[in-house]
């Protein structure tokens, strides 16, 4: 029998790479698109059902999904949209704040929240929410990001938990860098004269030749197919080289003892 797959954030970068494996696996996908009308690639595809959706839009989010369930069954829900706001936290106006909260935090818990009642009636359904290395670990020029992506992180475990009486997994996938166009298109970046300094050491780490190492999407595409198929109770899935070496050193060092060492290269 088909499976079927509800993404978020569809319309490119690792949502669009998803949407093509999933479908390329048998699957059919429900992609959801902000602007459904600049996508051209995936509405050519068999078994591809394209949704509008804007995640910052609670009232839609309700009314899309149960429109939806009264013509398909779901079985996993891909929460991908988002997008990161990069820069010191005094750059940044209440405005910028709220929408990255609205998009990275409340959009996947208002997407999770309404298709819990459909999972649990099933006895059974997945939610998988894409977090971020910086969900894991903090950064400089990142705090924002950082807490929309810790509190992902934060929820989907503690989601984990109340669901799992009901048949349902709840998982993360952490990507670290990924050759996408996230910093240009899905980026948005805030300056303050204060921390100039700051911010030119921070961008030595996003320069061509460091980005040219990062993870491709698709790869990080088979990882999510990875955890919506290998029927393991694995809750985190750390995507990507680098994602695993920091991952890994914060194991090894303690949280702590990796904040020491960040701290240190940020001291002038």
């Amino acid at each position: 029998m088909q499976k079927t797959i509800f993404i978020t954030g569809a319309s490119s970068g690792l949502g669009k790479s998803t949407a093509k494996l999933f479908h390329a696996n048998g699957w059919h996908v429900i992609a959801t698109i902000r602007d459904p009308e600049k996508e051209n690639e995936l509405k050519e595809l068999p078994n591809v059902t394209i949704v509008q959706l804007d995640v910052t839009d609670s009232e839609k989010i309700k009314n899309t999904i149960s429109e939806v369930l009264k013509s398909h069954s779901v079985d996993v829900v891909l929460n991908n949209a988002g997008y990161g706001l990069i820069g010191p936290l005094e750059a940044f106006t209440d405005e910028q704040i709220q929408i990255q909260v609205q998009t990275n935090l409340f959009g996947v818990i208002n997407v999770t929240r309404a298709f819990i009642p459909y999972f649990r009636e099933r006895k059974s359904g997945m939610f998988i929410n894409i977090t971020s290395t910086f969900g894991l670990m903090g950064y400089p020029t990142c705090s924002i990001y950082n807490a929309t992506k810790f509190a992902v992180d934060g929820f989907s475990e503690g989601l984990a938990y109340e669901l799992a009486q009901f048949g349902i997994s709840v998982k993360v996938v952490a990507p670290g860098g990924m050759q996408t166009n996230f910093a240009g298109r899905s980026l948005q970046a805030g300056m303050h004269e204060a921390y100039a300094q700051l911010v030119a050491k921070v961008s030595e780490g996003y320069s061509e030749e460091q980005i040219a190492n990062y993870t491709k999407a698709e790869d990080v595409a088979k990882i999510i197919y990875d955890a919506a198929t290998d029927n393991r109770e694995q809750l985190r899935y750390i995507a990507g080289n680098d994602a695993n070496g920091l991952y890994q050193e914060r194991l090894e060092l303690t949280p702590e003892g990796q904040f020491e060492k960040i701290r240190f290269q940020f001291i002038f």
